[in-house]
Protein backbone atom coordinates (compact mmCIF):
# COMPACT_ATOMS: atom_id res chain seq x y z
CA UNK A 1 0.00 0.00 0.00
CA UNK A 2 3.05 2.23 0.30
CA UNK A 3 4.44 2.96 -3.16
CA UNK A 4 7.66 4.40 -1.76
CA UNK A 5 8.39 1.20 0.16
CA UNK A 6 7.69 -0.96 -2.90
CA UNK A 7 9.93 1.20 -5.10
CA UNK A 8 12.69 1.13 -2.48
CA UNK A 9 12.49 -2.66 -2.23
CA UNK A 10 12.90 -2.98 -6.00
CA UNK A 11 15.92 -0.68 -6.05
CA UNK A 12 17.40 -2.36 -2.99
CA UNK A 13 17.20 -5.70 -4.79
CA UNK A 14 19.02 -4.19 -7.76
CA UNK A 15 21.64 -2.72 -5.43
CA UNK A 16 22.29 -6.08 -3.82
CA UNK A 17 22.88 -7.58 -7.25
CA UNK A 18 25.28 -4.74 -8.10
CA UNK A 19 27.17 -5.07 -4.84
CA UNK A 20 28.38 -8.50 -5.90
CA UNK A 21 30.13 -7.06 -8.97
CA UNK A 22 33.86 -7.44 -8.33
CA UNK A 23 36.22 -4.53 -8.72
CA UNK A 24 34.05 -1.70 -7.34
CA UNK A 25 35.91 0.51 -4.91
CA UNK A 26 34.09 2.07 -1.96
CA UNK A 27 34.00 5.42 -3.78
CA UNK A 28 32.68 3.85 -7.00
CA UNK A 29 29.98 2.04 -5.01
CA UNK A 30 29.00 5.26 -3.21
CA UNK A 31 28.66 7.12 -6.52
CA UNK A 32 26.61 4.29 -8.00
CA UNK A 33 24.22 4.34 -5.06
CA UNK A 34 23.98 8.14 -5.30
CA UNK A 35 22.88 7.79 -8.92
CA UNK A 36 20.30 5.21 -7.85
CA UNK A 37 19.01 7.62 -5.22
CA UNK A 38 18.59 10.32 -7.87
CA UNK A 39 16.74 7.89 -10.14
CA UNK A 40 14.45 6.88 -7.27
CA UNK A 41 13.62 10.47 -6.39
CA UNK A 42 12.83 11.21 -10.05
CA UNK A 43 10.58 8.14 -10.28
CA UNK A 44 8.61 9.17 -7.22
CA UNK A 45 8.25 12.74 -8.44
CA UNK A 46 6.65 11.46 -11.65
CA UNK A 47 4.12 9.19 -9.93
CA UNK A 48 0.44 10.01 -9.63
CA UNK A 49 -1.19 11.08 -6.35
CA UNK A 50 -2.51 8.41 -3.99
CA UNK A 51 -5.76 6.60 -4.82
CA UNK A 52 -7.90 3.97 -3.20
CA UNK A 53 -6.95 0.52 -4.48
CA UNK A 54 -8.75 -2.71 -5.28
CA UNK A 55 -6.29 -5.39 -4.10
CA UNK A 56 -6.58 -9.11 -4.89
CA UNK A 57 -4.64 -11.88 -3.12
CA UNK A 58 -5.17 -15.18 -4.91
CA UNK A 59 -3.37 -18.36 -5.99
CA UNK A 60 -2.91 -21.84 -4.54
CA UNK A 61 -0.05 -20.87 -2.25
CA UNK A 62 -0.34 -20.15 1.46
CA UNK A 63 -0.35 -16.55 2.72
CA UNK A 64 -3.32 -14.79 1.15
CA UNK A 65 -5.15 -14.00 4.39
CA UNK A 66 -1.84 -13.39 6.17
CA UNK A 67 -0.84 -10.77 3.58
CA UNK A 68 -4.20 -9.06 3.96
CA UNK A 69 -3.86 -8.98 7.73
CA UNK A 70 -0.45 -7.35 7.34
CA UNK A 71 -2.12 -4.47 5.51
CA UNK A 72 -4.80 -4.39 8.20
CA UNK A 73 -2.13 -3.94 10.88
CA UNK A 74 -0.44 -1.19 8.89
CA UNK A 75 -3.70 0.69 8.53
CA UNK A 76 -4.54 0.29 12.21
CA UNK A 77 -1.06 1.56 13.05
CA UNK A 78 -1.80 4.71 11.05
CA UNK A 79 -4.98 5.21 13.05
CA UNK A 80 -7.35 4.36 10.17
CA UNK A 81 -10.65 2.60 10.69
CA UNK A 82 -10.69 -0.91 9.23
CA UNK A 83 -13.30 -3.61 8.63
CA UNK A 84 -12.76 -7.34 8.12
CA UNK A 85 -15.52 -9.59 6.79
CA UNK A 86 -14.68 -13.30 6.54
CA UNK A 87 -16.82 -15.19 4.02
CA UNK A 88 -15.88 -18.82 4.66
CA UNK A 89 -14.33 -18.91 8.10
CA UNK A 90 -16.58 -18.48 11.08
CA UNK A 91 -17.52 -21.93 12.35
CA UNK A 92 -14.21 -21.89 14.26
CA UNK A 93 -12.79 -18.89 16.03
CA UNK A 94 -9.72 -17.67 14.11
CA UNK A 95 -6.74 -16.70 16.23
CA UNK A 96 -6.35 -13.49 14.25
CA UNK A 97 -9.70 -12.31 15.61
CA UNK A 98 -8.48 -12.83 19.17
CA UNK A 99 -5.19 -11.04 18.51
CA UNK A 100 -6.97 -8.02 16.99
CA UNK A 101 -9.70 -7.94 19.62
CA UNK A 102 -8.49 -4.87 21.51
CA UNK A 103 -8.98 -2.75 18.37
CA UNK A 104 -12.64 -3.81 18.27
CA UNK A 105 -13.36 -2.32 21.70
CA UNK A 106 -14.77 1.21 21.82
CA UNK A 107 -14.04 3.58 24.68
CA UNK A 108 -15.38 6.94 25.82
CA UNK A 109 -18.30 6.69 23.43
CA UNK A 110 -16.04 6.52 20.37
CA UNK A 111 -16.45 4.10 17.47
CA UNK A 112 -14.12 1.05 17.50
CA UNK A 113 -11.17 1.33 15.15
CA UNK A 114 -11.74 -2.22 13.84
CA UNK A 115 -14.93 -4.06 12.86
CA UNK A 116 -14.39 -7.84 12.59
CA UNK A 117 -17.17 -10.10 11.30
CA UNK A 118 -16.55 -13.83 10.71
CA UNK A 119 -19.78 -14.70 8.89
CA UNK A 120 -19.16 -18.08 7.26
CA UNK A 121 -19.89 -21.47 8.73
CA UNK A 122 -16.84 -23.33 7.51
CA UNK A 123 -15.66 -25.06 4.36
CA UNK A 124 -18.15 -26.61 1.94
CA UNK A 125 -17.28 -30.19 2.88
CA UNK A 126 -18.15 -29.33 6.48
CA UNK A 127 -21.34 -27.36 5.92
CA UNK A 128 -22.76 -29.72 3.25
CA UNK A 129 -25.64 -27.32 2.63
CA UNK A 130 -25.23 -25.25 -0.54
CA UNK A 131 -28.38 -23.18 -0.03
CA UNK A 132 -27.33 -22.14 3.45
CA UNK A 133 -23.79 -21.42 2.21
CA UNK A 134 -25.27 -19.09 -0.43
CA UNK A 135 -27.45 -17.43 2.20
CA UNK A 136 -24.47 -16.84 4.51
CA UNK A 137 -22.29 -15.52 1.67
CA UNK A 138 -24.95 -13.03 0.65
CA UNK A 139 -25.39 -11.92 4.25
CA UNK A 140 -21.63 -11.37 4.44
CA UNK A 141 -21.71 -9.34 1.21
CA UNK A 142 -24.54 -7.17 2.57
CA UNK A 143 -22.48 -6.55 5.71
CA UNK A 144 -19.38 -5.82 3.61
CA UNK A 145 -21.22 -3.17 1.62
CA UNK A 146 -21.97 -1.27 4.82
CA UNK A 147 -18.24 -0.75 5.27
CA UNK A 148 -17.32 -0.37 1.59
CA UNK A 149 -19.68 2.59 1.17
CA UNK A 150 -18.76 4.20 4.48
CA UNK A 151 -16.00 6.81 3.99
CA UNK A 152 -14.97 6.43 7.65
CA UNK A 153 -13.35 3.09 6.78
CA UNK A 154 -10.01 3.45 5.02
CA UNK A 155 -9.52 -0.30 4.49
CA UNK A 156 -12.02 -3.15 4.06
CA UNK A 157 -10.71 -6.73 3.93
CA UNK A 158 -13.05 -9.29 2.32
CA UNK A 159 -11.37 -12.53 3.37
CA UNK A 160 -12.08 -15.62 1.20
CA UNK A 161 -14.66 -13.79 -0.93
CA UNK A 162 -12.93 -15.16 -4.04
CA UNK A 163 -14.00 -18.67 -3.01
CA UNK A 164 -17.61 -17.53 -2.66
CA UNK A 165 -17.37 -16.00 -6.14
CA UNK A 166 -15.78 -19.11 -7.65
CA UNK A 167 -18.47 -21.37 -6.18
CA UNK A 168 -21.23 -19.12 -7.51
CA UNK A 169 -22.48 -18.06 -4.08
CA UNK A 170 -22.08 -14.44 -5.17
CA UNK A 171 -22.50 -12.78 -8.57
CA UNK A 172 -19.21 -11.35 -9.89
CA UNK A 173 -20.85 -8.49 -11.76
CA UNK A 174 -22.83 -7.48 -8.67
CA UNK A 175 -19.67 -7.42 -6.57
CA UNK A 176 -17.84 -5.30 -9.17
CA UNK A 177 -20.72 -2.81 -9.20
CA UNK A 178 -20.47 -2.61 -5.41
CA UNK A 179 -16.72 -2.07 -5.50
CA UNK A 180 -17.16 0.69 -8.06
CA UNK A 181 -19.17 2.68 -5.51
CA UNK A 182 -16.47 2.80 -2.86
CA UNK A 183 -15.09 6.19 -1.72
CA UNK A 184 -12.13 7.40 -3.78
CA UNK A 185 -9.51 7.00 -1.04
CA UNK A 186 -10.55 3.69 0.51
CA UNK A 187 -8.79 0.39 -0.17
CA UNK A 188 -10.52 -2.98 -0.59
CA UNK A 189 -8.70 -6.33 -0.27
CA UNK A 190 -10.30 -9.48 -1.71
CA UNK A 191 -8.59 -12.76 -0.83
CA UNK A 192 -9.01 -16.41 -1.74
CA UNK A 193 -7.84 -18.77 -4.44
CA UNK A 194 -9.36 -18.84 -7.95
CA UNK A 195 -10.18 -15.15 -8.18
CA UNK A 196 -12.46 -14.61 -11.22
CA UNK A 197 -10.88 -13.18 -14.36
CA UNK A 198 -13.24 -10.19 -14.28
CA UNK A 199 -12.05 -9.27 -10.79
CA UNK A 200 -8.38 -9.64 -11.71
CA UNK A 201 -8.86 -7.34 -14.70
CA UNK A 202 -10.73 -4.80 -12.57
CA UNK A 203 -8.24 -4.72 -9.69
CA UNK A 204 -5.34 -2.28 -9.27
CA UNK A 205 -3.01 -4.69 -7.49
CA UNK A 206 -3.05 -8.48 -7.89
CA UNK A 207 -0.72 -10.91 -6.14
CA UNK A 208 -0.77 -14.64 -6.89
CA UNK A 209 0.64 -16.89 -4.18
CA UNK A 210 2.42 -19.82 -5.86
CA UNK A 211 2.58 -23.15 -4.06
CA UNK A 212 6.07 -24.67 -4.20
CA UNK A 213 6.02 -27.02 -1.21
CA UNK A 214 3.49 -27.66 1.54
CA UNK A 215 3.99 -29.83 4.65
CA UNK A 216 0.48 -31.33 4.40
CA UNK A 217 1.04 -32.54 0.85
CA UNK A 218 4.69 -33.61 1.08
CA UNK A 219 4.90 -34.74 4.70
CA UNK A 220 1.33 -35.35 5.83
CA UNK A 221 1.55 -32.68 8.52
CA UNK A 222 -1.83 -31.25 9.47
CA UNK A 223 -2.66 -27.57 10.03
CA UNK A 224 -0.95 -26.16 13.10
CA UNK A 225 -1.87 -23.32 15.47
CA UNK A 226 0.07 -20.16 14.79
CA UNK A 227 0.80 -21.22 11.20
CA UNK A 228 -2.54 -22.03 9.56
CA UNK A 229 -4.91 -20.75 12.24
Amino acid sequence: MNTMIDENENLESEAIDDSSIPGLTSEQYRKKMQRRKEVQEKRLAEKSPEKGLIIVHTGNGKGKTTAGLGMVLRSLGHGYRVAIVQFIKGAWEPAEKASLNHWTLASNGEQPQLEFHAMGEGFTWETQDRERDIEKANAAWQKAQEFIYNPDFRLVFLDEINIALKLGYLNVEEVLVGLDKKPANSHIILSGRNAPTQLIEYADLVTEMTLVKHPFREQGIKAQPGIEF
